[in-house]
């Protein structure tokens, strides 16, 4: 194996990664999504991690070349991580690598002339690397599925390496110790990228390479020249989410998924409110109309109504019941009778005459009369018209006749366009007399009818 074969299988491996992101299993695209749960920060997911692997080392890296033997070998290597996701893209990790280093010098250089190194191997125990790195997962945001199967990331950080370098000499079969007093301890860089198959919600399969680069050219224990040392790690491993059961984990958090179910579930909401909004707006219309309703149209609503059915034109108080009628009070004229009122009254009581025995107005009188009339309706006088006779006759035909004579000259008014209901006519028959009855001029005197104005 050398640097190039290395490389090459990288870039193989990187570039099938879409290949494998479409081939995801289609049962997942194609599932019922589950309830919205809008994101609420990284409280609702699995954010720690922890990871086993093993794989070969080797102390080459794909960018930069070999160290100063010509021909590397690749060694058992394992490692371990703690690993923390601050967001879906970015976490932060802490790893650990050891294993062995190894190459000799029994390949010629490119010009076909073995190489002038005094060593001819060399391997260097790898005891321990501790660096502190910052993850990236470049393949998180995925617009076609809305769960990740495979992403892809970089990570880049830095620490420290504690190594012990042994040299065997051209010639010899002995090596010995480069640094006899203690390990070696240096700056490292590492600079990886990966893949990771999420098998499970709790376990995932991390492929993956990162090459390391020394500060110093100690790392084979031959110092030779200004480059600096390098070596690399490609392994497999599986990585364990640690956090309560159910919840997802935030490295493969979709975020275009997310949002999109973030707006899915504000458009529920937002059409939830609107529906409830035009609920209450048609109960609030019912209600109005309910209650703005005026069946008999007196201006009041029938839900306050509490005389309905109220005749038109009717005017009503609030509760749309009849107001009672203003009382008009009659302005009483008040009315004068002259003294030649009376006179036309008197003259008319004078000139007053009947049949013998009888309720009919001898014509004579007819003038006298008309004048009654003619004042009565000029001033709207009220006359009361009183009958009486002598006590000539029985009792029963005397009322009777007194009766019929006011009677009859009520009717004479009547007919001249008095108002009937100004005249009253009572009968006293012989109650009354105003004079003796024993002699003709006295019996004379108590036939009559009196005319009262009023």
């Amino acid at each position: 194996m050398n640097t190039s074969k290395i490389w090459r299988a990288s870039c193989a491996l990187l570039a099938i990664m879409p290949v494998i992101s479409n081939a995801q299993d289609q049962s997942t695209a194609t599932a019922v999504a589950p309830t919205v749960q809008l994101f609420r920060g990284p409280q609702e997911f699995k954010t720690w991690s922890v990871g086993v692997n093993g794989g070969l080392l080797a102390p080459v890296a794909a960018t930069g070349g070999s160290n100063d033997f010509t021909k590397w070998k690749a060694s058992g290597g394992y490692g371990a991580y703690v690993k923390y996701q601050l967001l879906h893209f970015l976490a932060i990790r802490a790893d650990y690598v050891g294993g062995k280093l190894k190459a000799d010098n029994s390949k010629n250089l490119g010009n076909g002339m073995p190489p002038s190194s005094p060593y001819s191997s060399f391997e260097t125990k790898l005891k321990w690397t501790a660096t502190l790195n910052a993850v990236f997962n470049i393949t998180t945001v995925n617009w076609l599925f809305r769960k990740n199967f495979v992403l892809l990331y970089g990570s880049v950080g830095g620490g420290l390496a504690g190594y012990s370098p042994s040299l065997t000499p051209v010639g010899s079969n002995t090596s010995f110790d480069y640094k006899p007093s203690g390990t070696i301890k240096e700056l490292i860089i590492p600079v990886g990228a990966g893949l990771k198959f999420r098998l499970s919600e709790f376990i995932n399969l991390d492929l993956g390479y990162t090459m390391y680069y020394t500060d110093g050219d100690n790392l084979d224990g031959y110092y030779h020249g200004p480059n600096k040392d390098k070596f690399s790690y490609g392994y497999a491993g599986l990585e364990f989410a640690i956090g309560k059961k159910g919840k997802p984990q935030l490295q493969w958090n979709n975020p275009a998924a997310t949002t999109y179910d973030e707006l899915e579930a504000q458009k529920a909401t937002l059409r939830t409110a609107l529906d409830a909004a035009n609920q209450t707006n048609q109960k609030l219309t019912a209600d109005m109309d309910r209650l703005m309703k005026d069946s008999d149209g007196d201006g009041v609503s029938d839900y306050f109504d509490k005389c309905p059915n109220t005749p038109a034109n009717t005017r009503v108080d609030g509760s749309g019941c009849p107001l009672p009628e203003p009382v008009v009070e009659k302005k009483e004229e008040k009315i004068v009778i002259t003294e030649e009122d009376n006179r036309i009254v008197k003259e008319a009581i004078q000139n007053l005459e009947f049949d013998f025995a009888k309720a009919s107005i001898k014509p004579h009188s007819y003038p006298a009369l008309d004048r009654v009339a003619e004042l009565l309706k000029r001033k709207n006088l009220n006359l009361k018209l009183s009958g009486h006779t002598d006590n000539v006759g029985s009792k029963e035909r005397n009322l009777a006749l007194s009766r019929e004579r006011a009677e009859a000259v009520k009717t004479y008014m009547v007919s001249k366009g008095v108002n009937a209901s100004k005249i009253e006519a009572v009968g006293y028959g012989m109650s009354q007399p105003i004079a003796s009855n024993k002699t003709a001029a006295g019996r004379q005197k108590n036939r009559r009818v009196e005319f009262t104005i009023f």
